[in-house]
């Protein structure tokens, strides 16, 4: 099944920005479900006001998944009057949405093990020590190995040597995940204005047409510089 990883972003932006972020992540899972898309959020980082979000990481998986992703990445735009300063002047507001590096989760088969055995040499007696009861479990393409004595019966620690082998293959790959992330912060520093994939505007977030004009665009940029110098 295909997979991808988005984070919706604030960037550096002020608590409106986390808000946005808040409420096109509600307007992104909705979209997600309508098309049956499957959806985990694997991380959601609270914003400074209650309600916000400073940057939520989505994992999608299923058919049709690029032509989705493809029109929701990019800058988004919120056109409206700030809920936390009453009288600053500022109306737009930005965000981004970016894919992030996808680190599969693989399911680990049991062809790619190997298993030595050999003396227990935990608690037992004399029984345990004659034979070679433990095991060990080898992930062929890592090297990554486990050991089990737990049991005198060989077989069960083999059963048991595969399940710690399987726990421990999918801690790596959560902490690569984990770290892929986090070298994912680098985008709340590159949130770019102008030119946004959806507009929205007001207090209901009703969505806006995009306008392509060169011109217009021109007069939203100059718009959007003179409102970042009263910031």
């Amino acid at each position: 099944m295909k997979q991808k990883i988005i984070q919706i972003t604030a960037g550096r932006g002020p608590a409106e920005c986390c808000q946005v972020v808040a409420i096109v992540l509600k307007y992104f899972i909705e979209e997600v479900k309508q098309i049956k898309l499957n959806h985990t959020v694997i991380q959601r980082i609270s914003g400074p006001e209650n309600g916000t979000v400073q940057s939520a990481t989505i994992k999608l998986e299923g058919e049709g998944l690029q032509a989705f992703v493809n029109s929701w990445i990019g800058t988004i735009q919120w056109i409206g009057t700030s809920t936390f300063r009453e009288y600053h002047k500022r109306k737009n507001w930005f965000i981004g949405i970016y894919e992030l590096e996808t680190v599969m989760m693989k399911e680990i088969s049991d062809k790619e093990i190997t298993f030595q055995t050999m003396r227990s040499s935990g608690p037992g007696g004399q029984n345990v020590n004659k034979v070679n009861s433990a095991v060990r479990a080898i992930h062929i393409t890592t090297g990554i190995s486990v050991v089990a004595m737990d049991s005198r019966s060989q077989h069960q620690n083999k059963k048991m040597a595969i399940r710690r082998l399987k726990e421990k293959l999918l801690e790596v790959q959560l902490n690569k995940l984990k770290e892929s992330l986090s070298d994912q912060w680098e985008n709340h520093l590159h949130v770019q204005r102008g030119n946004p994939v959806r507009v929205f505007k007001g207090t209901n977030f009703k969505k806006v047409m995009k306008q392509k004009t060169f011109k217009n665009q021109r007069n939203r940029l100059k718009h959007d510089l003179r409102d970042e110098s009263k910031i």
